[in-house]
């Protein structure tokens, strides 16, 4: 007979554990849980001949208990050991970040968390008998924690850079409402990631590039269309009407909107948009030129 006593005082961790032995699947297996001196004990029996089996099991349930109930938690201390210079709110932004990136590739980081977490906890119980789970999670998973200290990294990388992305509008947009327009309208004609400006009058502006203005691009690059938001910077037209070869928003146009506001007016059907689809599938499709 196998036998194995997991000692803990939280209720909910107790809870979770005897839900989790109540649904284990597996035959000749008995348990129960006391109050001793300082810890209420699981004691869990297992009268059958597949020992690896129990094992196994039991470790499974243990792993998810860890990332169930407990890895929030040790999240929070991360971020507090190692980013204690973030105060409560920002904190807690990047705790939702950390969240995100477990969502966004959930099978692939919950593989990894449990097969980490079961070959701990199995190579432990096939050693011994009794298993302080405080004890345990605190010095017995640094694999585990390791793959956290990742994960917070991570959210922390991008809450930095997102922060360092709203700061730099916030530049632009207060460098805009300081200055006087230079032109009534600008249309913007985008395909494909590139772009092209026209005046009032339909004829192609050529991209400016001012020096002075283009220091508000050091802090964040748009690739290709550098040049165009360092025109627009420089031409400040009242309004700018982007049309959209290819019916798509990308994050582009989403900061020209951020930077601009209400100045901002977006197309895909107009007679210049029909004009530039038309070119567009009489020449590459690569290029709206």
């Amino acid at each position: 007979m196998k036998s194995l006593c997991i000692k803990t005082n939280h209720s909910n961790q107790l809870e979770y554990l005897l839900n989790e032995l109540k649904h284990l699947e597996l035959e000749e297996v008995c348990f129960t849980c006391k109050q001793f001196k300082h810890y209420k004990n699981i004691i869990i029996h297992y009268r059958g001949n597949h020992d690896s089996i129990f094992l196994n099991k039991i470790s499974s349930a243990l792993s998810l208990l860890v990332i169930d109930e407990l890895e929030e938690h040790f999240l929070k201390r991360i971020l507090l050991q190692s980013y204690f210079y973030f105060d409560r709110k920002e904190r807690s932004q990047i705790l939702n970040l950390c969240f995100d990136i477990n969502a966004n590739d959930f099978s692939t980081i919950f593989d990894q968390k449990f097969k980490i977490l079961t070959n701990c906890f199995y190579q432990f119980l096939s050693e011994h008998k009794s298993l302080v789970l405080n004890g345990f999670t605190n010095f017995r998973i640094k694999a585990y924690f390791d793959l956290l200290d990742d994960i917070v990294n991570e959210a922390v990388n991008s809450f930095i850079i997102e922060k360092e992305y709203l700061e730099f509008i916030s530049l632009l947009k207060l460098y805009i409402n300081s200055q006087g327009s230079n032109c009534d309208m600008v249309h913007m004609i985008y395909s494909n990631s590139e772009s092209i400006l026209l005046d009032e009058n339909k004829e192609i502006i050529i991209h400016s590039d001012d020096t002075f203005k283009a220091k508000y691009l050091s802090d964040i690059s748009f690739s290709s269309n550098d040049y165009t938001l360092n025109s627009l910077l420089t031409l400040l037209p009242k309004k700018i009407y982007i049309h959209l070869i290819d019916s798509y928003i990308d994050e582009f146009i989403h900061t020209l909107q951020a930077v601009f506001e209400n100045r901002v007016h977006i197309c895909s059907d107009c007679n210049i948009c029909k004009l530039y689809k038309n070119a567009e599938k009489a020449k590459s499709p690569n290029t709206i030129y």
